[in-house]
């Protein structure tokens, strides 16, 4: 069973800088961590390879520094990892990740599942996975707390929804982007640590996936940030002194004065 798993850098802090330019992240200089929803995604992942054999390889896309963070889930027991890294790959939106993804799978080829975290705590859209899965043109399931069933032809799942729970069921392959239920990460040993440093991440360019440039960062973005801005919140309160009788007057008074209605 050959698994690829997508695995993105975000920032490790609330405290982020933004591009006035571009209107995008500025990623260089600042700490980065794995998305912990994609933890759990390779956590998944080896889960199944223990099961069936096989082999798990992990593909992201980011600035060079990004291949740090494919060595720590290398020594998870990630067999290989690949990072694709241009010029070309920045301010991309959803649509353009997940195209730019695409052309890193297609030149891995070998694949019988992918798996992405629900969502990546920088950007919350949730759109790359199943995006993902339309430009590869195979099924997806996403929000998955549970693989029920799993063989070389078909995944059944049970994912989570707003009303409950489904069972999905499609063939192989396929792609399923897991929810934090699903399990719980594994930690790494000081031992895979070290071994893990001297692995080598293999990093692709747009001219190594045969990227069409126009569909790439920016230039394939058809969603762009236009404005961004700490939000403020200012926050008036009051406290009302007096017995119970008078801070209940009191507070009828206010909210009178703010033009709530109040009943006798």
């Amino acid at each position: 069973m050959n698994i690829i798993v997508c695995v993105k850098q975000v920032p490790g802090t609330n405290e982020v800088k933004m591009n006035k330019e571009t209107n995008t992240i500025i990623r260089e200089g600042i700490e980065s961590i794995i998305n912990p929803f994609d933890t759990y995604a390779i956590e998944e992942a080896l889960k199944i390879k223990d099961k069936f054999g096989g082999k798990v390889t992990a593909l992201s896309m980011g600035i060079p520094k990004t291949a740090d963070l494919l060595k720590e889930a290398m020594a998870l027991g990630v067999d290989e990892a690949f990072l694709l890294s241009d010029r070309a790959f920045a301010g991309a939106d959803s649509l353009a990740t997940a195209y730019t993804l695409s052309t890193g799978i297609k030149k891995i080829k070998n694949y019988h599942l992918i798996i992405c975290g629900k969502q990546a705590t920088d950007g919350d859209t949730a759109q790359v996975g199943p995006s993902l899965a339309e430009k590869l043109d195979i099924p997806h399931i996403t929000y998955v707390t549970k693989i029920d069933v799993l063989d070389k032809k078909l995944i059944r799942c049970i994912r989570l929804t707003s009303d409950g729970y489904e069972t999905i069921e499609v063939s192989l392959p396929a792609l399923i982007t897991v929810a934090e239920d699903i399990n719980v990460p594994r930690l790494p040993s000081i031992k895979s640590l070290k071994e893990a440093r001297k692995s080598e991440v293999t990093l692709w360019s747009v001219n190594d996936v045969n990227a069409d440039k126009s569909l790439t960062g920016l230039n394939g973005s058809p969603t762009q940030v236009v404005k961004t801005f700490i939000p403020e919140y200012n926050i008036d309160s009051q406290i009302i002194e007096g017995t119970p009788e008078e801070q209940s007057e009191s507070l009828v008074d206010s909210l009178l004065s703010l033009g709530f209605s109040v009943d006798e």
